[in-house]
């Protein structure tokens, strides 16, 4: 019996990127998605992280409390709307993923290609804020989360990024101090380079400011 209570996901949804989705996408799946999704979070093989917005539960976690990490999740649903190689975790949440703000935040901020409205969560009191950027222009890297591989910026993206829009996010006030700590282990000619191709030189100069202080 336990071992079928484990297993009953089936591993095309397990299958999407970060183990999330939204009902309609699992339609190839089943015939009637949005009951059969409903009885999988009853049974607690699925979390909801927002409305409409679900995570498949690491077998080793289903039974137990569990939800993802604020930057993993907004990672997740940002996938589950836009193709996961063009959604890049960015501004404080990438802070936060590269440990340069220790301190859990209220707000998530993912680059993604086209707009798109801000999405309150419903496990915690948290929200999704997307940010339209040319995703491809922005300098990221892999990063391993709880529920799979993700794209962040690069330390060196991070910190033009925040000083270029330290109030994004809604945490400026960790924003010198997780400049100072990003810049202390950045590539300064990369950093040189990517000011000067987004035209962030003036951005650059303040983050210079904040780690002399």
């Amino acid at each position: 019996m336990g071992r079928a209570h484990r297993t009953a996901v089936p591993g095309s949804l397990a299958a999407h990127p970060l183990g999330t989705f939204r009902p309609a996408q699992a339609k190839h799946t089943y015939a009637h998605p949005a009951a059969e999704v409903a009885r999988l979070h009853e049974r607690g093989l699925l979390h909801r992280l927002a409305d409409g917005y679900y995570v498949v539960v690491p077998r080793d976690m289903v039974g137990r409390r569990w939800m993802p990490g604020l930057e993993t999740a907004a990672a997740g649903i940002a996938s589950a709307i836009y193709d996961p190689d063009s959604i890049i975790v960015m501004g404080v949440s990438a802070a936060r993923l590269h440990g340069a703000i220790p301190r859990a935040l209220a707000t998530a901020t993912v680059a993604v290609p086209a707009q798109h409205r801000p999405i309150p969560l419903s496990d915690r009191a948290a929200m999704v804020q997307f940010v339209k950027r040319n995703t491809h222009e922005l300098d990221a890297e892999r990063y391993d989360t709880e529920l799979g591989s993700t794209l962040v910026t690069t330390p060196e993206q991070t910190i033009l990024d925040l000083a270029h829009r330290p109030k994004l996010g809604g945490a400026e006030v960790d924003v010198p101090s997780a400049v100072a700590a990003l810049y202390e282990r950045s590539d300064k000619d990369r950093l040189q380079v990517l000011a000067t191709e987004q035209r962030r030189v003036a951005s650059l100069r303040r983050a210079e400011t904040w780690t002399r202080r």
